[in-house]
């Protein structure tokens, strides 16, 4: 099993990275996230989960052990694959879709191309027991998660008004937590922005 990679990159492909470990070429599938932060010829620690079937054997990549374990918790959801779990990690960060998890919201995973609500709900339905039983604590603030501090419909108005799910996600985190009237929120996410 290859669980860990540290080596340069030879190659950036749409979806994938080839690390150079003692001149040995290892395809890796990462998330656009990290891929868009990478450039060939750089030296690279990956976290991998090695994912074995009968007509393949691929590795995913990870920027953290954090990551990575989100990732295997949500391919062990029937109608999660790799593809899709890597998709998740690029729209939030691990506490983020944690918090989502152990909330009981599964609006965020709904924003993932290839996962349905129903699919999402499921997600939410298995993990947030899982979740509560390692009793996960948030990173950020000590406490244990309760999710995200903004609602879905907040950043589906900053989607509408043209920024990415990231962007919108990085403004919001930055209101006030006090402010609760979504109108203000937005307000304040969207002076976050341009600033």
């Amino acid at each position: 099993m290859i669980s860990y990679l540290n080596g340069s990159i030879l190659k950036k492909g749409i979806n994938y990275i080839v690390v150079n470990v003692n001149n040995v070429g290892y395809k890796v599938f990462v998330n656009e996230k990290m891929l868009s932060s990478l450039a060939g010829g750089d030296e690279v620690k990956i976290w991998t989960h090695q994912y074995v079937r009968e007509d393949s054997l691929d590795l995913y990549g990870f920027s953290s052990d954090e990551e990575l374990e989100l990732f295997e918790l949500l391919i062990s959801i029937s109608g999660v694959g790799p593809k899709s779990a890597l998709a998740v990690l690029a729209i939030a960060s691990v506490d983020d879709i944690k918090g989502s998890i152990v909330s009981g919201d599964p609006s965020l995973l709904t924003k993932v191309s290839g996962i349905g609500k129903k699919t999402a709900e499921r997600v939410v339905l298995e993990l947030k027991d899982k979740m509560a039983k390692l009793n996960f604590i948030s990173k950020t603030s000590g406490q244990p998660a309760s999710g995200t501090s903004y609602a879905s419909d907040e950043i589906d108005a900053l989607v509408a008004l043209g920024y990415s799910l990231q962007q919108a996600r990085e403004a919001l985190s930055k209101v006030d937590p006090e402010i609760n009237d979504p109108g203000e929120r937005i307000k304040q996410a969207l002076k976050a922005i341009k600033n």
